[in-house]
């Protein structure tokens, strides 16, 4: 499948999507309601929104964890509400949680990283290398014999992210893997998840609540009250501040100033982002100083 706009093979074709839970008090409500999207090969698309808008519902959607109410997901061709193709997509599309705690299941970091391809029915001796492998691209071979326990929250979510790894998925789902992190484990781990994209062509779906992380992305998806009501590049998303904010979201904080700064008659482009960008066109006003 070709995504014409793009000019990419699409890896997800979201269509229509609905699905509706029940509350204990049996009544029910849409989590997400009518949303159709593609998200290409080889991306790097971040899923936004507020608390409770549906973005993890969506993930979940993505590896057949949950199948549509009505609607239909198709992963590279295959229908996730086919019951026939649920092992294949799920080798297809690994998953990494907010909190590393409930993925790791060993009590040392390689056996922990081996658990998934020896699920798989995976040889031994191709169990050893795919760790081996995993582990470097991750940046954590000389931790291997250490106890998971013992590691800091942004390293075990990289031991978690090599647990996928290890299983040779086309695509990582992230459902907020950084939440639960300080500063410095989300560093790592966006480094981690950016370099297996950008060296090794995984995609990557990311769900945050992090804008500068979303920021990174190169396809931005907006989803509110069960609704995709934004799409596009990163710069086409963030530039309308206005919207973002009408939707209870934040902006980055270079983005944030220069719409600010927009509005006092300082001439800022419409897409500047990031600091640099920022500091580069308020240069000429410097000068006048």
């Amino acid at each position: 499948m070709k995504d014409e706009k793009k000019g990419g093979d699409i890896l997800f074709d979201i269509r229509h999507l609905t699905h509706t839970f029940e509350t204990e008090e049996g009544k029910k409500f849409d989590a997400l309601s009518d949303v159709s999207a593609t998200i290409r090969k080889g991306s790097f698309t971040a899923i936004i929104g507020t608390n409770g808008s549906g973005k993890s519902t969506l993930a979940r959607h993505l590896n057949a964890l949950l199948i549509p109410t009505d609607g239909e997901i198709y992963v590279e061709g295959m229908k996730t509400s086919d019951f026939s193709h649920i092992w294949d997509i799920r080798q297809k599309v690994g998953m990494v949680f907010q909190n590393p705690d409930n993925q790791l299941v060993a009590a040392i970091v390689e056996e922990d990283v081996a658990f998934g391809p020896e699920n798989l029915g995976i040889p031994s001796e191709e169990i050893k290398k795919r760790v081996d492998v995993a582990l470097e691209k991750v940046g954590m071979t000389a931790y291997r014999t250490h106890s998971p326990a013992m590691l800091s929250g942004g390293q075990k979510q990289r031991i978690a992210i090599a647990g996928i790894l290890a299983m040779h998925p086309d695509c990582i789902v992230l459902d907020e893997p950084t939440a639960m992190l300080d500063p410095h484990g989300r560093k790592e781990v966006m480094d981690t998840v950016h370099e297996l994209n950008e060296k090794e062509g995984i995609t990557i779906v990311l769900i945050t609540h992090f804008m500068e992380e979303a920021v990174t992305a190169d396809h931005v998806m907006v989803i509110d009250k069960g609704h995709l009501r934004m799409e596009g590049t990163a710069r086409e998303v963030f530039s309308q501040a206005d919207k973002l904010t009408a939707l209870g979201l934040d902006v980055p904080v270079a983005a944030d100033l220069a719409h600010g700064l927009r509005k006092k008659g300082f001439h800022i482009p419409e897409d500047c982002l990031t600091d640099e960008e920022l500091g580069e066109s308020l240069c000429p006003y410097a000068s006048k100083m």
